[in-house]
């Protein structure tokens, strides 16, 4: 008997395998054959992995393992992102728990809070990476706060900065006005809001409009932000305005005049055509004003309350207390128009939920313009794919309307800026203090003046961008030897969502280029984003996030509620949260184990799409492994004992049959990892799995293995032995750890050496020559419809399973005679069949249950069988379901449209389908006459 416990509980053994893996060096590069690396985009260190690392690292996974075993030096790169919001929010939210701030710990002590929480976190996303089966070498894991990251982050710095590509300027950045530092457009959440549209009368200082009105009309959904108003602009080729272009206009509740600008960004069609233009505090506004050289008048301070640049009476306020003061001024003196009712977007910040404001304030930025040229010049010439290509054009759009990028964080947590300031304000770039303090003294006639560092740190998109040579040791000639950079970079293939095509894998493009002269990928396969099962993209505000350890290992309905709960930034949606997952998960979730989990996100892993997870699928393919370990078992137990070495020699065709079967699944496996359809890989090794191995070989099987041919029933044990390990092998990058415990099991009889599955050869197609089997392959297809078409009979006629019938065949033509004598045992013991009769003539048979295969009639006596009452009803019903096909068939074969357009062969199919249904209709009319 096998070592196989009775029943599939992934719990037994996925823990057990991972530690043997890791433990024994398994994911390691072996230094041999032609290499193949992954980059890992790394996680953020802000609490636990989510479904969207579970989707990616999944897939990035059952690419390393399938090229490991293809022979390749296979190398996925680990390692996390010190992601300095996120983290400094998680931080300072938790010292406020403890009753601690940031700004009473101070920097340093602040800092060495986060490199606590960071050591608790890395750790807890290691461990759930893990838990999923990451078949990474751990030992090469780099934090890209790590010295050797951070070396390579002010390397580049400095140097970029020595070649003029970046400079410290006062530019409109998004502002989050409570953690109070710029922040990406990644890190903004539009949305539609309710909002307001008010319409402001601005006196004219000289001249009027056609009608006699002294007044120009602008429309504003910020009334508060006028204050900063530098001028009112009208479009050109505006008749109604084109005298008073040049003009200038009072700035309503102050004492500055603004002039009157014609630019063609106005649209003339919207409100009175006129618009207030503040460029200080509005994007758009900020072009406007490069433009025409406008004064740019910033009217808050970092967390939004209005500065010394408004009057007196409505400074120190909050942005919306402002409005309202304003709004009530403007009304009093009879210059408020209209307010009305206007759906706007209001951008916010993704951590604080803030409105974020446009901010004019000084920011480190790089020069984008020659990176953007060549970043797309290397995708336009092919040098790197995209996968789907479709996505270049996005790619091509955003480089090519690309601004300056503001690189600078005012934070604490972060690589920061290697810049120093003297009590001028000239600045000092260099790799440490001691190099800006030569630079410093250089300048200052050989004495160094005192210095002060630049507060700030780099966004984390900087030392992101460098993580394709950061990782390999750049630029420390020594590092870069021992980590392989010369062998590993450029990596094969980088997998990621198509939110970040801008925000990382451009900037790593051109970063990798400018630096080491190499693309940083060859491949850059795009995923969609993985939603909830009514494709609502999953996020904690809604409280449908799901996390992948949940789903492997299972939790309480009373956990599940807790988690999404917990935290809320409105705490009044709790209750809707609590209903909404009691209705869909009443009892919790139970434990898919991971393979479940993987093969389900492969399985939906589609081209341009975004994922619905479906739990249901899970479920689906939880059974699916169980399948796999029941056949293993009843391979196993039907092979006890037996040892054997090399390819088999089949002597039945179900072996030939089977073999063949492999080859095709072998050659489609390699057609899908090649194309990244993970979706298709999934469909075609299900089917072969559950199908053609565990359904119908295992059935195909059983009469030689209980027959009295013993080389037969020896050539079966064989093949099932190798198609068994072949089939584990290739389900192996997508379902590891249940085919590496049933391979343990399986490999000893084959004499296989080696200690994990990973480390055997993929198959591949025409490891075994099946071109002499084909043939079989015929033979078998024409009785594996035989059993199904008889075994369909005997369920509508509830034959139970113990009894044996009779069976009569009528019409076989001399290929069906062979084939009947040929399989005689196996349609008898596999249909459970007293014997098989060959009729003269149908009309000689008695009344029958009726079957069709080809031309064959197959009959099963109803006498002493059935109840002939139940059988004309059953014959009726199916006789009326044939003429509906027939049917349809017929209106196909009528439409001109259709005969003149479909391909040759289709209408050709059709033609012959209607035949088909004709013959069968036949059958089961002469089979009801009898019946009376």
């Amino acid at each position: 008997m096998t070592s196989l416990s009775s029943s599939y509980d992934p719990t037994q053994f996925e823990t057990r395998l991972y530690q043997q893996w890791e433990s024994s060096g398994a994911f390691k590069p072996r230094g041999e054959g032609e290499p193949y690396t992954i980059l890992l985009p790394p996680p953020n260190v802000t609490g636990t992995l989510h479904m969207g690392h579970a989707f990616q690292h999944t897939l990035q996974d059952a690419l390393v393992r399938y090229h490991r075993m293809r022979g390749f030096d296979a190398l996925w790169q680990m390692g996390t992102d010190h992601a300095g919001i996120a983290t400094e929010m998680v931080v300072a939210r938790n010292l406020g728990q403890e009753g601690l701030t940031r700004d009473g710990l101070g920097r340093e002590g602040f800092i060495g809070k986060v490199w606590e929480w960071k050591q608790q976190s890395g750790d807890t996303i290691e461990r759930q990476m893990r838990r999923l089966g990451t078949s990474g070498d751990w030992s090469r894991s780099v934090f890209t706060m790590d010295p050797m990251a951070a070396q390579a982050v002010i390397e580049a710095f400095v140097k970029l900065h020595e070649q003029g590509l970046i400079y410290r300027g006062q530019r409109l950045v998004n502002w989050d006005p409570v953690l109070k530092t710029a922040i990406s457009d990644l890190e903004v959440v539009n949305e539609e809001e309710d909002g307001h549209l008010w319409s402001i009368s601005y006196p004219l200082v000289d001249g009027a409009l056609a009608d006699g009105s002294a007044f120009l009309t602008v429309a504003t959904t910020r009334p508060e932000t006028m204050l900063g108003d530098t001028a009112v602009m009208v479009h050109p080729d505006d008749e109604r305005y084109a005298h008073l272009i040049g003009r200038t206009v009072k700035l309503p509740l102050t004492d500055r005049e603004i002039p009157v600008i014609a630019d063609a960004y106005v649209d003339r069609e919207f409100g009175t055509g006129v618009v207030k233009v503040t460029p200080a505090h509005d994007f758009n506004d900020y072009q406007v004003g490069q433009r025409h050289k406008l004064p740019m008048i910033n009217i808050f301070t970092p967390d939004a309350v209005t500065n010394d640049s408004v009057p007196e009476r409505y400074r120190g306020l909050d942005r919306y207390v402002a409005r309202k003061a304003v709004l009530a001024d403007l009304e009093a003196a009879g210059l408020l128009v209209e307010t009305k009712p206007h759906k706007l977007q209001v951008p916010r910040g993704d951590r604080t939920g803030q409105v974020i404001e446009p901010y004019l304030t000084d920011q480190w930025f790089v020069k984008m313009d020659g990176f953007a040229q060549r970043g797309l010049e290397l995708v336009e010439t092919g040098k790197i794919q995209f996968v789907p290509p479709n996505w270049i054009s996005t790619y091509r759009h955003w480089m090519e309307n690309i601004q300056d990028w503001c690189i600078s964080r005012q934070l604490w947590w972060g690589h920061r800026i290697p810049a120093w300031y003297d009590e001028a304000g000239n600045i000092y770039v260099g790799r440490d203090e001691q190099e800006a303090r030569g630079k410093a003294a250089a300048a200052h006639g050989g004495q160094a003046p005192v210095l002060r560092q630049d507060n700030d740190v780099l966004e984390t998109w900087f030392s992101s961008a460098l993580w394709p040579f950061s990782t390999m040791g750049w630029p420390d000639a020594t590092a870069m030897d021992a980590r392989g950079f010369d062998r590993y970079v450029p990596s094969s293939v980088l997998v990621t969502g198509f939110d970040i095509i801008f925000f990382w894998v451009a900037r790593m493009i051109f970063m990798t280029d400018h630096f080491t002269g190499r693309v940083p990928f060859k491949d850059v396969y795009i995923t969609g984003l993985i939603r909830d099962s009514h494709g609502q993209k999953m996020s904690k505000s809604k409280g449908n996030v799901l996390d992948p350890i949940d789903i492997v290992d299972g939790i309480t309905i009373e956990d599940l509620v807790a988690k999404r709960t917990t935290g809320l930034m409105k705490p009044t949606d709790a209750p809707k949260i609590e209903k909404a997952t009691r209705k869909e998960f009443p009892e919790g979730i139970p434990a898919f184990g991971a393979d479940a989990l993987r093969f389900t996100i492969a399985a939906l892993a589609g081209h341009g799409r975004d994922i619905k997870f479906d739990m249901g699928r899970a479920e689906g393919y939880k059974n699916f492994c169980n399948k796999l370990w029941n056949a293993t078992r009843f391979v196993l137990m039907n092979t006890e004992g037996a040892q054997f070495a090399g390819a088999p020699q089949p002597r039945t065709d179900a072996e030939r049959w089977i073999l063949t079967q492999l080859d095709r699944a072998a050659a489609q496996a390699a057609e899908h990892f090649a194309a990244y359809r993970f979706d298709l890989l999934a469909q075609t090794l299900y089917e072969f799995a559950w199908n053609n191995f565990c359904d119908w070989f295992v059935e195909l099987a059983k009469p030689a293995l209980n027959g009295d041919d013993a080389d037969a029933a020896q050539s079966t044990r064989h093949t099932l032995l190798h198609v068994l390990e072949r089939l584990l092998a290739l389900l192996h990058p997508l379902v590891p750890f249940v085919t590496e415990e049933l391979w343990q099991a399986v490999a000893p009889r084959l004499g296989i050496t080696g200690t994990t599955i990973m480390h055997q050869p993929y198959p591949q197609a025409g490891d075994l020559d099946t071109a002499a089997f084909a043939q079989a392959e015929a033979d078998v297809e024409w009785l594996k419809t035989m059993v199904s078409e008889l075994r369909r009979v005997r369920s509508e006629l509830n034959v139970k399973p113990s009894a044996a019938v009779p069976l009569l065949v009528a019409d076989a033509n001399p290929a069906d005679r062979e084939r009947l004598a040929r399989f005689d045992s196996q349609l008898r013991f596999l249909n459970k069949l007293q014997g098989i009769e060959l009729l003269a003539d149908v009309a000689d048979a008695p009344a029958s249950a009726t079957a069709v295969v080809g031309d064959m009639k197959l009959l099963v006596p109803l006498e002493g069988l059935v109840d002939l009452s139940a059988e004309r009803t059953r014959l009726d019903k199916e006789i009326k379901r044939v003429e509906g096909e027939i049917a349809k068939c017929q209106g196909k074969l009528a439409s001109e449209t259709f005969v003149n357009n479909a391909p040759a062969a289709v209408v050709e199919q059709e033609r012959q389908r209607l035949v088909d249904w004709r013959t069968q209709r036949e059958a089961l009319q002469q089979q009801r006459a009898k019946l009376g």
